[in-house]
């Protein structure tokens, strides 16, 4: 029967190629499978890493990041800080469009900075610091301050969710509150929204407009030259069907395999694996603070005794080689990592009994969202389950897609009405270097990330890390953050796992920077 399916779902890949515009075996068309399906299409409405894939397809930045984290111009060609550091004046380069011929003006860059510090961590705290945004002219804007914010180009060109990108103003003003629902963007690609069916197809094809940087490709900065005429993202859930399309030279390339296929992949001489998150990602699980029982820190805190990472890793991977434990919310190795003993490689059971016996815990189900069609969380859950109710909670999983839990965990009803307690997810370790951009460290309230932990003395030291004269003051900080974070209950960092992408090896040109999938100057 599971070779039946396999067998019909191939099938339905074919289908889909046999429909393109392109022929198959034509190199201008390039097969991709991402990591999940796509149904968010905003990269500000939407933090998850396949909607800012989307989003690097069709939307340029006003600055990018290099492979080795390094920041750059990218739409902009000059810039200048005034000498109290409060004055920051930006020109865009000349000829700068948009996909629909429109030229990219001052305003565009305005009400798109606008919206995304509206939504993004980083984004808030340059809002936090804001006097005002002026056009000067239609190239040249001017951002004036009332307090120093002095990581502005690396927030201006984060690769972290949510990026900035920069929309048309009409497109922006359009939406209001609401996501956007046109996508015109200044990027080396054009999406075929007339192509696109959700949970089969999204089709990506090359902007003639675009007039690319001088510069080598590097990352998200330099020369975004389309090596191809037409990009198609196939969407395939089962991790069988994805190594077979894979085999078969269907597809060119799978975003993130299921950890189970790596023995295969690595015996395919015709195959080659690519890490395009060299530093790996971190699994983490993540409280709803508004709900009972985590509205208790105290039953967040069992919560965290309960969890152990080795399990997990273990379940979740399987292959050493691919994870490794983690006592710290920075990435291990990095210049802000220290081992917390809040953060337990195995379960403490009698701790967690406790804390839940001290809360008076009534048996409150937690709802635990588990993601079935993305492999590299989906077994994650199932050992949280078994390490909660070891610890004496009562836990309901609730199976679904990945788009539906992320569509689920903006939800701030009670569980009975479509609510949850608990998700398992993970982020980029480069999106984790600083606490300034991990979006779990938002404890602005309601107004922050999915599960609105609302924790001012969080903030403040936000703030202070953004004052530090020095990386040594920085670090001290950090460990401040950190002993908060977790002894508030923010969220519980389960270790550090790798997931090399793996294409066919004719792939050429293939980008990242950290951990964002990148397509363009690939050839396939």
């Amino acid at each position: 029967m599971k070779r039946m399916n396999n067998i019909l779902m191939l099938a339905a890949v074919a289908a889909v190629c046999a429909g393109s515009a392109i022929a198959q075996d034509r190199p201008t068309t390039l097969r991709i499978v991402p990591q999940s399906n796509v149904t968010l299409l905003d990269p500000i409405w939407s933090s998850a890493y396949v909607t800012r894939n989307h989003g690097y397809m069709i939307y340029d930045t006003l600055f990018g990041t290099t492979a080795d984290g390094q920041t750059q111009p990218q739409m902009v060609e000059t810039w200048t800080v005034s000498e109290s550091g409060l004055v920051w004046d930006f020109t865009l380069r000349e000829g700068l469009t948009f996909s629909d011929g429109a030229a990219v003006t001052s305003a565009d860059v305005i009400a798109s900075l606008k919206r995304w510090s509206s939504r993004d961590a980083v984004g808030r705290i340059l809002a936090a610091r804001l006097d005002r945004y002026e056009a000067i002219d239609e190239r040249n804007v001017r951002i004036t301050l009332n307090q120093v914010f002095g990581p502005m180009v690396q927030a201006l060109g984060k690769s972290a969710s949510n990026v900035a990108f920069i929309m048309p103003a009409r497109i922006v003003e359009a939406a209001g509150n609401d996501q956007i629902t046109e996508y015109i963007g200044s990027g080396p690609f054009v999406f075929a929204q007339d192509e696109y069916e959700p949970g089969v197809r999204l089709v990506y094809t090359r902007n003639t407009g675009y007039v690319p940087r001088g510069e080598p490709a590097n990352g998200t900065t330099g020369g975004k030259v389309a090596g191809v005429d037409r990009v198609e993202w196939v969407i395939l859930r089962d991790a069988q069907t994805q190594l077979s399309a894979l085999q078969a030279g269907d597809v060119d390339l799978l975003e993130v395999p299921g950890f189970e296929l790596y023995p295969a992949l690595r015996a395919n001489d015709d195959i080659k694996l690519f890490d395009r998150l060299p530093s790996g990602q971190m699994l983490f699980a993540r409280f709803n603070h508004l709900l009972p029982p985590f509205n208790d820190v105290r039953i967040r805190q069992a919560a965290m005794a309960a969890l152990g990472q080795e399990a997990v890793l273990k379940v979740q991977v399987g292959d050493a080689e691919l994870y490794e434990a983690c006592r710290s919310i920075f990435p291990c190795g990095s210049a802000l990592s220290s081992d917390s003993d809040l953060l337990g490689l195995t379960p403490d059971l009698d701790r967690a009994r406790a804390l839940l016996a001290e809360a008076g815990y009534d048996g409150t189900p937690v709802v635990l969202m588990r993601p079935t069609d993305l492999s590299v969380l989906a077994k994650a859950p199932l050992v949280a389950q078994q390490q909660l109710q070891a610890a004496g909670f009562k836990v309901d999983l609730q199976s679904m897609d990945w788009q539906s839990l992320i569509s689920r965990r903006a939800k701030k009803d009670v569980t009975a009405e479509g609510g949850w307690n608990m998700f398992i997810s993970a982020f980029g370790l480069g999106d984790l270097m600083s606490p300034l951009s991990i979006p779990t460290l938002n404890a602005s309230g309601e107004s922050g990330y999915f599960g609105w932990q609302d924790n001012p003395a969080l903030e403040a030291l936000k703030a202070r890390f953004v004052e530090a004269a020095t990386p040594e003051a920085q670090a001290e900080i950090a460990a401040e953050i950190q002993r908060e974070a977790l002894t508030s209950g923010a969220y519980v960092p389960l270790g550090q796992v790798y997931a090399p992408t793996a294409m066919r090896k004719s792939v050429e040109g293939f980008l990242s920077a950290n951990g964002a999938s990148l397509y363009w100057n690939v050839t396939p």
